[in-house]
Protein backbone atom coordinates (compact mmCIF):
# COMPACT_ATOMS: atom_id res chain seq x y z
CA UNK A 1 0.00 0.00 0.00
CA UNK A 2 1.30 3.54 -0.97
CA UNK A 3 2.04 5.92 1.45
CA UNK A 4 0.68 9.43 1.67
CA UNK A 5 3.66 10.78 1.16
CA UNK A 6 4.81 9.18 -1.89
CA UNK A 7 1.48 9.95 -3.48
CA UNK A 8 1.84 14.22 -2.79
CA UNK A 9 5.12 14.01 -3.69
CA UNK A 10 4.21 12.51 -7.02
CA UNK A 11 1.34 14.97 -7.44
CA UNK A 12 2.80 17.97 -6.77
CA UNK A 13 4.95 16.87 -9.75
CA UNK A 14 1.82 18.20 -11.73
CA UNK A 15 1.76 21.97 -13.02
CA UNK A 16 -1.94 22.39 -12.54
CA UNK A 17 -1.86 26.15 -11.95
CA UNK A 18 -5.21 27.73 -12.72
CA UNK A 19 -5.49 30.54 -14.72
CA UNK A 20 -8.19 33.65 -13.94
CA UNK A 21 -8.58 35.35 -17.08
CA UNK A 22 -9.13 31.18 -19.04
CA UNK A 23 -12.81 31.27 -20.28
CA UNK A 24 -12.72 27.66 -20.32
CA UNK A 25 -12.99 24.96 -17.86
CA UNK A 26 -10.98 23.85 -16.28
CA UNK A 27 -8.84 27.25 -16.90
CA UNK A 28 -5.81 25.60 -18.09
CA UNK A 29 -5.82 22.30 -19.75
CA UNK A 30 -2.66 20.85 -17.59
CA UNK A 31 -5.13 20.29 -14.75
CA UNK A 32 -6.88 17.49 -17.04
CA UNK A 33 -3.22 15.59 -16.79
CA UNK A 34 -3.34 15.03 -12.95
CA UNK A 35 -6.88 14.12 -13.25
CA UNK A 36 -6.02 11.54 -15.65
CA UNK A 37 -3.40 10.38 -13.78
CA UNK A 38 -5.60 10.23 -10.97
CA UNK A 39 -8.58 8.20 -12.56
CA UNK A 40 -5.94 5.76 -14.04
CA UNK A 41 -4.50 5.17 -10.31
CA UNK A 42 -8.46 5.07 -9.20
CA UNK A 43 -9.29 2.14 -11.44
CA UNK A 44 -6.01 -0.01 -10.78
CA UNK A 45 -6.98 0.36 -7.03
CA UNK A 46 -10.07 -1.01 -7.83
CA UNK A 47 -12.53 2.06 -7.96
CA UNK A 48 -14.78 0.73 -11.21
CA UNK A 49 -17.00 4.08 -11.69
CA UNK A 50 -13.88 6.25 -11.77
CA UNK A 51 -14.13 8.60 -14.09
CA UNK A 52 -13.11 12.29 -15.19
CA UNK A 53 -16.09 14.89 -17.09
CA UNK A 54 -16.02 17.24 -19.51
CA UNK A 55 -15.13 19.83 -16.99
CA UNK A 56 -11.97 18.22 -15.75
CA UNK A 57 -13.76 16.99 -12.63
CA UNK A 58 -12.81 13.41 -11.13
CA UNK A 59 -15.18 11.13 -9.48
CA UNK A 60 -15.21 7.93 -7.92
CA UNK A 61 -16.85 5.68 -5.43
CA UNK A 62 -15.60 2.80 -2.79
CA UNK A 63 -18.68 1.16 -1.96
CA UNK A 64 -19.44 0.33 1.52
CA UNK A 65 -22.29 -0.89 4.34
CA UNK A 66 -25.85 0.21 2.20
CA UNK A 67 -27.21 1.06 5.69
CA UNK A 68 -24.65 3.46 6.41
CA UNK A 69 -24.57 7.21 5.27
CA UNK A 70 -23.26 7.88 1.83
CA UNK A 71 -19.88 10.47 2.60
CA UNK A 72 -18.67 12.59 0.20
CA UNK A 73 -14.78 13.64 0.62
CA UNK A 74 -13.37 16.68 -1.86
CA UNK A 75 -10.17 18.18 -2.68
CA UNK A 76 -9.21 20.63 -5.41
CA UNK A 77 -6.37 20.01 -8.08
CA UNK A 78 -4.90 22.80 -9.20
CA UNK A 79 -2.86 25.42 -7.71
CA UNK A 80 -2.95 29.16 -6.72
CA UNK A 81 -1.97 31.74 -9.65
CA UNK A 82 -0.19 33.81 -6.48
CA UNK A 83 3.20 31.49 -6.78
CA UNK A 84 4.64 29.13 -9.84
CA UNK A 85 3.25 25.68 -9.38
CA UNK A 86 5.80 24.19 -12.66
CA UNK A 87 8.86 22.29 -12.07
CA UNK A 88 8.87 21.82 -8.06
CA UNK A 89 11.68 20.86 -5.82
CA UNK A 90 9.95 19.32 -3.05
CA UNK A 91 12.23 17.30 -0.52
CA UNK A 92 11.77 16.05 3.19
CA UNK A 93 13.96 17.46 5.55
CA UNK A 94 13.91 16.81 9.31
CA UNK A 95 13.26 19.73 11.60
CA UNK A 96 14.89 20.56 15.35
CA UNK A 97 14.23 24.17 14.98
CA UNK A 98 17.59 25.51 13.20
CA UNK A 99 16.83 27.68 10.01
CA UNK A 100 15.75 25.52 7.34
CA UNK A 101 17.93 26.13 3.86
CA UNK A 102 15.44 26.09 1.18
CA UNK A 103 18.08 27.26 -1.47
CA UNK A 104 22.19 27.83 -0.79
CA UNK A 105 22.52 28.95 -4.37
CA UNK A 106 20.03 31.74 -3.65
CA UNK A 107 20.16 31.89 -0.38
CA UNK A 108 16.81 31.37 0.56
CA UNK A 109 15.64 30.34 4.16
CA UNK A 110 12.88 29.37 6.17
CA UNK A 111 12.86 30.68 9.67
CA UNK A 112 10.88 30.45 12.91
CA UNK A 113 11.42 33.98 13.46
CA UNK A 114 9.86 34.69 9.97
CA UNK A 115 7.04 31.74 10.70
CA UNK A 116 6.50 30.82 13.96
CA UNK A 117 4.24 27.65 12.63
CA UNK A 118 7.56 25.92 12.58
CA UNK A 119 7.43 25.87 16.38
CA UNK A 120 4.57 23.64 16.71
CA UNK A 121 6.61 20.89 14.38
CA UNK A 122 10.17 20.55 16.07
CA UNK A 123 11.28 16.62 15.38
CA UNK A 124 8.85 16.33 12.50
CA UNK A 125 9.80 15.41 9.14
CA UNK A 126 8.63 18.53 6.61
CA UNK A 127 8.18 18.30 2.77
CA UNK A 128 9.50 21.83 1.63
CA UNK A 129 10.41 23.22 -1.34
CA UNK A 130 13.32 24.96 -3.12
CA UNK A 131 11.83 28.29 -2.07
CA UNK A 132 11.42 29.65 -5.49
CA UNK A 133 7.92 27.87 -6.27
CA UNK A 134 4.84 27.10 -4.14
CA UNK A 135 4.58 23.50 -2.70
CA UNK A 136 1.27 22.67 -4.24
CA UNK A 137 0.07 21.24 -0.30
CA UNK A 138 -3.18 23.40 -1.06
CA UNK A 139 -4.45 21.01 -2.27
CA UNK A 140 -2.69 17.80 -3.59
CA UNK A 141 -2.20 17.25 0.13
CA UNK A 142 -5.86 16.96 0.50
CA UNK A 143 -5.98 15.03 -2.61
CA UNK A 144 -3.39 12.59 -1.39
CA UNK A 145 -4.89 12.03 1.85
CA UNK A 146 -8.40 11.00 -0.21
CA UNK A 147 -6.31 8.94 -2.09
CA UNK A 148 -4.70 6.96 0.57
CA UNK A 149 -8.21 6.97 3.41
CA UNK A 150 -10.09 5.36 0.33
CA UNK A 151 -6.94 2.49 0.11
CA UNK A 152 -7.48 2.04 3.47
CA UNK A 153 -11.16 1.37 2.85
CA UNK A 154 -10.31 -1.00 0.02
CA UNK A 155 -7.60 -2.92 1.52
CA UNK A 156 -8.22 -3.07 5.78
CA UNK A 157 -12.15 -5.20 5.80
CA UNK A 158 -13.70 -2.89 8.12
CA UNK A 159 -17.01 -1.81 8.02
CA UNK A 160 -17.33 1.41 6.40
CA UNK A 161 -19.61 3.99 5.15
CA UNK A 162 -19.91 4.26 1.41
CA UNK A 163 -17.28 7.19 0.47
CA UNK A 164 -17.99 9.18 -2.81
CA UNK A 165 -14.66 10.83 -4.21
CA UNK A 166 -14.50 14.61 -5.73
CA UNK A 167 -11.63 16.61 -7.62
CA UNK A 168 -11.99 19.98 -8.72
CA UNK A 169 -10.19 22.06 -11.04
CA UNK A 170 -10.29 25.49 -10.47
CA UNK A 171 -10.83 26.23 -6.81
CA UNK A 172 -8.27 28.82 -6.48
CA UNK A 173 -10.12 31.01 -8.71
CA UNK A 174 -13.22 30.57 -7.39
CA UNK A 175 -14.55 28.23 -9.77
CA UNK A 176 -14.47 25.10 -8.38
CA UNK A 177 -17.51 24.42 -7.92
CA UNK A 178 -19.15 25.73 -11.16
CA UNK A 179 -19.70 22.43 -12.74
CA UNK A 180 -19.96 19.98 -9.69
CA UNK A 181 -22.08 17.51 -10.50
CA UNK A 182 -24.23 17.38 -7.12
CA UNK A 183 -26.83 15.08 -7.89
CA UNK A 184 -24.50 12.73 -9.55
CA UNK A 185 -21.97 12.46 -6.98
CA UNK A 186 -24.48 11.35 -4.62
CA UNK A 187 -23.44 11.61 -0.95
CA UNK A 188 -25.60 12.35 1.96
CA UNK A 189 -23.41 15.18 3.16
CA UNK A 190 -19.12 15.54 2.36
CA UNK A 191 -16.23 17.40 3.62
CA UNK A 192 -13.32 19.34 1.78
CA UNK A 193 -10.28 18.70 2.31
CA UNK A 194 -8.69 21.59 2.05
CA UNK A 195 -7.85 23.43 5.36
CA UNK A 196 -4.18 24.19 6.81
CA UNK A 197 -2.70 23.55 10.44
CA UNK A 198 -3.88 20.22 12.11
CA UNK A 199 -7.00 19.95 13.89
CA UNK A 200 -8.69 22.39 12.26
CA UNK A 201 -12.25 21.99 10.88
CA UNK A 202 -14.09 25.40 9.32
CA UNK A 203 -17.63 25.43 8.77
CA UNK A 204 -17.89 29.39 8.77
CA UNK A 205 -16.35 31.67 5.75
CA UNK A 206 -16.49 35.00 4.58
CA UNK A 207 -19.86 36.03 2.41
CA UNK A 208 -17.67 37.41 -0.85
CA UNK A 209 -18.02 39.94 -3.75
CA UNK A 210 -15.77 41.66 -6.10
CA UNK A 211 -15.66 45.11 -7.26
CA UNK A 212 -14.94 46.23 -11.23
CA UNK A 213 -14.13 50.09 -10.60
CA UNK A 214 -13.75 52.06 -14.35
CA UNK A 215 -12.67 55.62 -13.76
CA UNK A 216 -12.63 57.93 -16.77
CA UNK A 217 -10.37 60.97 -17.40
CA UNK A 218 -9.45 63.10 -20.69
CA UNK A 219 -5.90 63.53 -21.40
CA UNK A 220 -4.56 67.14 -22.98
CA UNK A 221 -1.03 67.90 -23.56
CA UNK A 222 -0.06 68.90 -20.13
CA UNK A 223 1.38 72.26 -21.42
CA UNK A 224 -2.27 73.07 -21.82
CA UNK A 225 -3.66 71.03 -19.89
CA UNK A 226 -5.13 74.11 -17.01
CA UNK A 227 -9.01 73.58 -16.56
CA UNK A 228 -9.26 70.38 -19.46
CA UNK A 229 -7.58 67.55 -18.40
CA UNK A 230 -9.12 64.72 -15.84
CA UNK A 231 -6.37 63.03 -14.95
CA UNK A 232 -8.21 59.19 -14.07
CA UNK A 233 -5.85 57.88 -11.97
CA UNK A 234 -5.48 60.60 -9.55
CA UNK A 235 -9.54 60.05 -9.22
CA UNK A 236 -8.89 56.49 -8.83
CA UNK A 237 -6.39 57.06 -5.74
CA UNK A 238 -9.00 59.63 -4.33
CA UNK A 239 -11.78 56.72 -4.87
CA UNK A 240 -9.54 54.16 -2.63
CA UNK A 241 -8.75 57.10 -0.46
CA UNK A 242 -12.46 57.11 0.72
CA UNK A 243 -12.68 53.56 1.90
CA UNK A 244 -11.82 52.67 5.72
CA UNK A 245 -8.14 52.31 6.71
CA UNK A 246 -8.17 50.09 9.19
CA UNK A 247 -10.56 47.30 7.51
CA UNK A 248 -7.70 45.93 4.56
CA UNK A 249 -6.76 42.39 4.76
CA UNK A 250 -3.52 43.69 6.80
CA UNK A 251 -5.42 45.43 9.52
CA UNK A 252 -7.70 42.09 10.07
CA UNK A 253 -7.90 39.17 12.00
CA UNK A 254 -10.62 36.39 12.94
CA UNK A 255 -13.99 37.58 11.83
CA UNK A 256 -13.33 40.72 10.63
CA UNK A 257 -14.14 41.68 7.55
CA UNK A 258 -12.29 43.94 4.32
CA UNK A 259 -12.14 45.49 1.27
CA UNK A 260 -9.02 44.53 -0.70
CA UNK A 261 -7.36 46.37 -3.68
CA UNK A 262 -6.16 43.25 -5.83
CA UNK A 263 -5.42 45.34 -8.91
CA UNK A 264 -5.06 48.68 -10.59
CA UNK A 265 -3.99 49.76 -13.60
CA UNK A 266 -4.74 53.35 -14.94
CA UNK A 267 -3.70 55.52 -17.51
CA UNK A 268 -4.54 59.32 -18.11
CA UNK A 269 -7.72 58.76 -20.22
CA UNK A 270 -8.54 55.13 -18.11
CA UNK A 271 -8.08 53.38 -14.84
CA UNK A 272 -9.54 50.32 -13.41
CA UNK A 273 -9.28 49.07 -9.73
CA UNK A 274 -10.31 45.19 -8.89
CA UNK A 275 -11.30 44.67 -5.07
CA UNK A 276 -12.90 42.04 -3.56
CA UNK A 277 -15.27 42.69 -0.42
CA UNK A 278 -14.84 40.16 2.54
CA UNK A 279 -17.31 39.94 5.67
CA UNK A 280 -18.40 36.66 7.89
CA UNK A 281 -21.48 38.87 9.33
CA UNK A 282 -24.03 39.68 6.15
CA UNK A 283 -25.36 42.64 7.64
CA UNK A 284 -22.03 43.99 7.96
CA UNK A 285 -21.17 42.69 4.33
CA UNK A 286 -24.43 44.35 2.98
CA UNK A 287 -22.85 47.61 5.07
CA UNK A 288 -19.35 47.26 2.60
CA UNK A 289 -21.07 46.85 -0.25
CA UNK A 290 -22.96 50.32 0.58
CA UNK A 291 -20.13 51.85 1.42
CA UNK A 292 -18.26 51.02 -1.59
CA UNK A 293 -21.30 52.17 -3.84
CA UNK A 294 -21.57 56.06 -1.80
CA UNK A 295 -17.97 56.27 -2.61
CA UNK A 296 -18.74 55.52 -6.09
CA UNK A 297 -21.69 58.26 -5.77
CA UNK A 298 -19.29 60.96 -4.16
CA UNK A 299 -16.71 60.97 -6.88
CA UNK A 300 -19.37 61.18 -9.83
CA UNK A 301 -21.12 63.66 -8.01
CA UNK A 302 -18.28 65.51 -7.71
CA UNK A 303 -16.86 65.25 -11.19
CA UNK A 304 -19.91 64.46 -13.15
CA UNK A 305 -22.17 61.19 -13.54
CA UNK A 306 -20.43 58.18 -15.29
CA UNK A 307 -16.73 59.50 -14.37
CA UNK A 308 -16.65 56.03 -12.43
CA UNK A 309 -18.54 53.06 -12.86
CA UNK A 310 -18.73 50.35 -10.28
CA UNK A 311 -19.86 46.92 -10.62
CA UNK A 312 -20.38 44.44 -8.01
CA UNK A 313 -20.39 40.68 -8.06
CA UNK A 314 -21.26 38.44 -5.13
CA UNK A 315 -18.89 35.14 -5.10
CA UNK A 316 -20.60 33.05 -2.31
CA UNK A 317 -21.89 33.26 1.34
CA UNK A 318 -20.85 32.12 4.78
CA UNK A 319 -22.08 27.77 4.90
CA UNK A 320 -22.59 28.25 8.83
CA UNK A 321 -26.36 28.50 7.97
CA UNK A 322 -26.58 25.58 6.06
CA UNK A 323 -24.19 23.69 8.21
CA UNK A 324 -26.27 24.60 11.71
CA UNK A 325 -29.23 22.38 11.28
CA UNK A 326 -26.91 19.56 10.42
CA UNK A 327 -24.49 20.34 13.06
CA UNK A 328 -23.96 16.42 13.03
CA UNK A 329 -21.18 16.30 10.33
CA UNK A 330 -19.35 18.81 12.25
CA UNK A 331 -19.26 16.53 15.47
CA UNK A 332 -18.55 13.78 13.13
CA UNK A 333 -15.28 15.47 11.99
CA UNK A 334 -14.35 16.07 15.69
CA UNK A 335 -15.00 12.97 17.50
CA UNK A 336 -13.04 11.47 14.25
CA UNK A 337 -10.13 14.08 15.09
CA UNK A 338 -10.60 13.36 18.83
CA UNK A 339 -10.28 9.82 18.44
CA UNK A 340 -7.35 10.04 16.48
CA UNK A 341 -5.06 12.60 18.81
CA UNK A 342 -6.02 15.94 17.35
CA UNK A 343 -7.03 18.84 19.40
CA UNK A 344 -10.26 19.91 17.17
CA UNK A 345 -10.18 23.71 17.05
CA UNK A 346 -13.61 25.19 15.13
CA UNK A 347 -11.58 28.32 13.18
CA UNK A 348 -13.66 30.62 10.58
CA UNK A 349 -12.22 30.41 7.26
CA UNK A 350 -10.81 33.85 6.09
CA UNK A 351 -11.92 32.74 2.53
CA UNK A 352 -13.65 30.24 0.50
CA UNK A 353 -13.76 26.86 -0.24
CA UNK A 354 -15.42 24.84 -2.89
CA UNK A 355 -17.58 23.81 0.60
CA UNK A 356 -19.39 27.08 0.73
CA UNK A 357 -20.98 27.16 -2.57
CA UNK A 358 -21.87 23.31 -2.57
CA UNK A 359 -23.45 23.19 0.69
CA UNK A 360 -25.95 26.06 -0.70
CA UNK A 361 -26.81 23.64 -3.42
CA UNK A 362 -27.64 20.82 -1.31
CA UNK A 363 -24.16 19.05 0.25
CA UNK A 364 -23.74 19.93 3.62
CA UNK A 365 -20.07 20.28 3.06
CA UNK A 366 -17.57 21.70 6.50
CA UNK A 367 -13.53 22.07 5.38
CA UNK A 368 -11.12 19.54 7.14
CA UNK A 369 -7.46 20.21 7.80
CA UNK A 370 -4.41 18.78 5.90
CA UNK A 371 -1.85 19.92 7.93
CA UNK A 372 -0.01 22.06 5.33
CA UNK A 373 1.26 25.69 6.33
CA UNK A 374 2.42 28.76 4.32
CA UNK A 375 -0.36 28.33 1.20
CA UNK A 376 0.33 30.36 -1.87
CA UNK A 377 3.50 31.09 -1.06
CA UNK A 378 7.81 30.27 -1.53
CA UNK A 379 7.43 29.37 2.73
CA UNK A 380 4.91 26.70 2.13
CA UNK A 381 5.73 23.32 4.13
CA UNK A 382 3.79 20.50 5.30
CA UNK A 383 4.75 17.65 8.25
CA UNK A 384 4.30 13.96 7.02
CA UNK A 385 3.28 13.06 10.13
CA UNK A 386 0.55 15.47 9.73
CA UNK A 387 -0.81 14.38 6.70
CA UNK A 388 -0.71 10.73 8.11
CA UNK A 389 -2.71 11.68 11.03
CA UNK A 390 -5.29 13.45 8.45
CA UNK A 391 -5.61 9.87 6.58
CA UNK A 392 -6.52 8.19 9.90
CA UNK A 393 -8.93 11.15 10.49
CA UNK A 394 -10.28 10.28 7.26
CA UNK A 395 -10.78 6.70 7.79
CA UNK A 396 -12.20 7.33 11.12
CA UNK A 397 -14.90 9.57 9.49
CA UNK A 398 -15.92 6.28 7.40
CA UNK A 399 -15.95 3.62 10.13
CA UNK A 400 -16.43 4.82 13.08
CA UNK A 401 -20.40 3.76 13.45
CA UNK A 402 -22.11 2.62 16.49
Amino acid sequence: MECVTERFLRYVSFDTQSDENSTTCPTTEKQKLLGTALVNEMRKMGIADAHMDEYGYVYGTVPGDPTLPTIGLIAHMDTSPDASGANIKARIVPYTGEDICLNPEKGIYLRESDYASLKNHHGKQLVVTDGTTLLGADDKAGVAEIMAAAEVLLTSGKRHATLKIGFTPDEEVGQGADHFDVKGFGAEYAYTVDGGTIGEIEYENFNAAGAKVVVHGLNIHPGSAKGKMVNSQLIAMEFAGLLPVHQRPECTEGYEGFFHLTDMKGQVELSELQYIIRDHDMEKFLQKKAAISAAADFINRKYGEGTLELSIQDSYFNMKQCIEPCFFVVERAKAAMQAVGMDAKEVPIRGGTDGARLSYEGLPCPNLCTGGENYHGRFEYIPVEDMELCVKMLVEILTAFD
